[in-house]
């Protein structure tokens, strides 16, 4: 067994007090993304974790990005097909993980699921570089293939027959609205006392704010 026991940091570049939080934890989550995009050592900010419940009740992470976010929710796109789409199609219910250990700084959301209106993943797709939207179409995700060079014989075919057309959005992707009901910010602090807030969406749909132990 290796031991990791040694492997530790001590947590002191901020703080996270009730006084200085935003009442909307949408605003609150604008201003700690817009610090992680300002920060130079944050490479993706964007860069989330998105866990799912499988059929056999074990819930799958897997790194996605966020592509846009509003008062309603985060949006994100896939393939509906997917391991992570069939798994949301059973259980439309997933949680977000934002961590930027530069900030010393977690969001965990969890969100209720639905799909984008068409229309709204046509406009993403087609504003995709035309090399990512070629990859859409040739990729039948986590679905078994033979080997790699199945997927490079298809998009040099699909290179070709697109050569001069536009890529039509295959109608098994698209995005995805994950509307929050629960929001935690972490912030990490000294002797392991990190400061967690978390806001809760109540009957009435108002947040409410509360400080959890570490």
């Amino acid at each position: 067994m290796e031991n990791l026991y040694d492997k530790r940091k001590v947590y002191d570049r901020s703080e996270l007090l009730e006084s200085e939080v935003r009442d909307n934890p949408i605003e609150q989550f604008r201003d700690w993304f817009l610090d992680a995009e300002e920060n130079p050592n944050v490479r993706e900010a964007n860069a989330m974790a998105l866990s799912t419940v499988e059929t056999d009740g074990c819930p799958r992470t897997r790194m996605v990005l966020l592509k846009a976010y509003s008062w309603e929710g985060f949006i994100f796109y896939t393939n509906y097909e997917s391991r992570k789409g069939r798994a949301i199609e059973e259980v439309p219910l997933v949680c977000l993980h934002f961590f930027w250990p530069t900030l010393e700084r977690q969001i965990i959301i969890k969100a209720k699921v639905e799909k984008l209106p068409a229309n709204l993943s046509d406009g993403y797709f087609h504003a995709r570089p035309k090399g990512s939207q070629l990859g859409a179409v040739v990729s039948p995700q986590s679905s078994e293939i033979p080997k790699r060079q199945f997927l490079e014989n298809r998009l040099q075919e699909l290179e070709k027959e697109y050569e001069n057309r536009e890529v039509p959005r295959p109608e098994n992707w698209g995005g995805y609205l994950a509307r929050p009901y629960e929001i935690e910010f972490w912030q990490g602090r000294p002797n392991r006392l990190h400061d967690r807030l978390i806001y809760v969406l109540d009957e009435q749909l108002e947040w409410k704010l509360s400080r959890l132990a570490p």
